[in-house]
């Protein structure tokens, strides 16, 4: 085990140089500069002459070619610098921080919501399969896994935020009252603008993981040693949550690990909607701004929480199937 994980270590180092290699290429090579797009959206009579602009592309290392400008933050990053925003002056890892709780906030209750209703729902449907009952269900999930995340978030703050007033339209807290509330009172305002996007992050997924678990458990139960099973008298619930669901485990384990790198990234366009200054927001706004050291440390957390998923998937194989093992 030790050897195979010191190879998927070395691996996935390399990996994580060519992508932060290829994205650093690519930023570097889109259309305008953190300072001309700076300067297009401002006072049309105070534009920089050319000796301020260079001036201020040696400050922020915007002189040096991109191979170059790489090695550099290659250097600065061994050094656990990830950089300075250079649309917001402050640093990367700051500017991360901000945001990262926001985010856990919404993932993290979506993916445990999630999983707390997905798998009971798939092994009921596996349980009640053909009744009226399984296929209304079926037929909801199927619905619910169609609609587009944003169009559900556009229709729901029309109902029950516009029209009903039931819950905020938008935001992470009432920015007018939460400074004066008290610390129930506080968690109470997050909780409520925190049902929206909540929502929102999680049918879908809960749609694709019960079906998922039906899909793999209808697979299981046809195998021999549940028929075994089923002749010695062993009920139809012990069956399935006992002896099938235990082989459903190494697929879903595979999506446990792919959806790692999605607690941090989040949604963007579900965050843009909701106006929730997470993850996905910081994101976008760094591409529009051209702000190569956000964009580039954003990259790299989500890569490497994309690899960390990936190894951890593999090394769980072994821990539910016994008989996969990496000697």
């Amino acid at each position: 085990m030790l050897d195979y994980l010191i190879r998927r270590l070395l691996i996935g180092l390399l990996t994580l140089v060519l992508i932060t290699f290829v994205v650093f290429a690519l930023i570097r090579n889109m259309p305008g500069t953190p300072l001309t797009l700076t300067q297009a959206a401002g006072d049309p009579s105070r534009v920089m002459n050319k000796e301020d602009l260079a001036r201020l592309e040696k400050i922020y290392g915007l002189d040096k070619p991109w191979p170059q400008a790489y090695l550099v933050w290659i250097g600065n990053l061994a050094q656990f610098d990830m950089g300075r925003s250079i649309s917001r002056k402050e640093p990367v890892t700051e500017l991360i921080a901000q945001r990262v709780g926001a985010t856990l906030m919404l993932t993290i209750t979506s993916l445990l919501l999630t999983y707390l209703l997905a798998i009971p729902l798939g092994l009921w449907s596996t349980i009640r399969a053909g009744t009226s009952a399984e296929r209304t269900v079926s037929v909801v999930l199927y619905m619910l896994y169609s609609l587009p995340s944003f169009v559900a978030a556009l229709f729901l703050q029309i109902v029950l935020a516009v029209k009903l007033g039931w819950l905020p339209l938008f935001g992470i807290v009432d920015t007018q009252t939460f400074d004066g509330l008290s610390t129930l009172e506080k968690a109470g305002d997050l909780f409520r603008h925190a049902i929206l996007p909540v929502t929102c992050f999680t049918y879908g997924s809960l749609a694709y993981y019960a079906r998922f678990v039906k899909a793999n458990m209808e697979e299981v139960i046809r195998q021999d040693y549940i028929r075994t099973a089923r002749a010695k008298g062993v009920s139809e619930l012990r069956i399935v949550v006992h002896h099938a669901f235990r082989n459903t485990l190494i697929p879903l384990v595979t999506l446990i690990g792919l959806t790692l790198p999605s607690l941090l990234s989040g949604a963007i366009i579900l965050e843009l909607i909701f106006v929730w200054p997470g993850m996905g927001t910081l994101f976008f706004e760094s591409i529009g701004e051209r702000d190569y050291p956000t964009i580039m440390g954003l990259t790299l957390m989500f890569s490497l929480l994309t690899l960390a998923g990936q190894l951890l998937a593999d090394v769980l194989y072994a821990v539910v199937d016994p008989r996969v093992t990496y000697q």
